[in-house]
């Protein structure tokens, strides 16, 4: 056995003991990262989210905000792509200002790579850029299914093209600006779609260059201006050695990616199911990390209790990739705080809002 899956081996089998394995008891540790993930809400619901960095965020020492920008932005470089209800650059340094004011960095994401499409429906860059599409022969179904005979999940667009960075880039800039962010997340998680057979520019080419040369081409554009890389963990674990499966790892051979990607990106390490520790490959890669949980309480104080034992016991060369925690919604911002504030009734404690109330408690 290979001394890393050694030491997988060790940690899935021996869990946390000592005053870190106390269910319910979250270390209170102040993380270099301690973060939450949500959708950036529409116009009607800003007042209120405003509200909830400061009297939820703020007293719980969160000090990075993630929101999931995509086309919920009034974009000036292209104005085409803005959704129908966009955020307004007024509305966003309102937003700015009291994250600012709270100790908070907000980093915005704009989906780059997969997630293209949802269910049915394709996204607002394919949709007005369809030359774009990485595999233009799909088509999108009138009623969406899991699985379907062309494993269709979400669209991707196609690295190679020769079109598609100039318009990428030109949305990074702005929404990094209108931000005034010094980290942007590409999310780039659960690419299906790559180096398809049929595509012209990158069939048959190896899908882990593929993918690793994206990540370098958005991490160099974000250097010239001095700002960081931030991508979900997901298509750089091996599927199949490690048991993950196609969802939170690549059955597509991505996964050799983690040893060619630059080291200075940010890697956010999310299961859901199970609090798998996968920080430790990671850190191990020389690569700075941060374990996303979503709406299992009892997965998420194991897998802070981990970070913490991981940053206590760990070389100092080690320790400074073991980044924190980050508290992920995936919900748009206005049913959330439904949830959260009980306007909405759960079916089980398992919710978002659960979650973060125990991985974050209120001082």
């Amino acid at each position: 056995m290979k001394p890393l899956y050694r030491l997988f081996f060790f940690l899935l089998i021996f869990p946390a003991t000592g005053s870190y394995a106390r269910v319910g008891t979250p270390p209170d540790t102040l993380y270099p990262v301690r973060g939450f993930c949500i959708a950036a809400p529409v116009p009607a619901r800003l007042d209120e989210f405003v509200q909830f960095i400061r009297s939820e965020l703020a007293p719980r020492k969160i000090n990075t905000l993630v929101l999931r920008v995509d086309f919920n932005y009034r974009f000036e470089s292209h104005p085409e792509l803005r959704d129908s209800l966009a955020l307004s650059r007024s509305e966003v340094r309102k937003l700015v200002r009291t994250c600012r004011e709270a100790g908070i960095r907000v980093v915005p994401q704009i989906n780059l790579l997969g997630h293209q499409s949802w269910a049915s429906k394709t996204n607002n860059l394919l949709a007005k850029y369809p030359e774009f599409d990485e595999t233009p022969h799909v088509m999108m179904p009138a009623k969406y299914a899991w699985p379907n005979a062309d494993g269709l999940y979400c669209k991707s667009y196609c690295p190679l093209h020769p079109g598609v960075h100039k318009v990428v880039f030109e949305l990074v800039d702005e929404i990094c600006d209108a931000f005034e962010a010094s980290d942007f997340h590409a999310g780039m998680d659960e690419v299906f779609y790559l180096g398809d057979d049929k595509c012209p520019r990158c069939g048959g080419r190896d899908k882990a260059e593929l993918f690793a040369g994206e990540v370098a081409l958005i991490r160099n554009h974000l250097s010239l201006k001095n700002r960081k890389l931030w991508i979900w963990g997901d298509r750089l674990l091996d599927g199949k050695t490690t048991g993950l499966g196609m969802w939170e790892a690549s059955m597509n051979q991505t996964h050799r990616a983690i040893d060619l990607i630059p080291k200075d990106v940010m890697i956010c390490d999310w299961h859901y199911e199970r609090p798998d520790p996968t920080p430790v490959l990671f850190a191990m890669k020389g690569l700075d990390v941060i374990t996303c949980p979503w709406r299992n309480p009892g997965n998420a104080v194991r897998q802070s209790e981990d970070m913490a034992r991981f940053r206590a016991n760990a070389t100092p060369e080690m320790r400074t990739h073991f980044q924190g925690m980050m508290q992920t919604v995936w919900s748009d911002a206005g049913n959330f705080l439904d949830e959260y504030y009980g306007r909405k009734k759960a079916d089980s404690p398992n919710t978002a809002s659960n979650c973060f109330r125990t991985l974050f408690p209120a001082p």
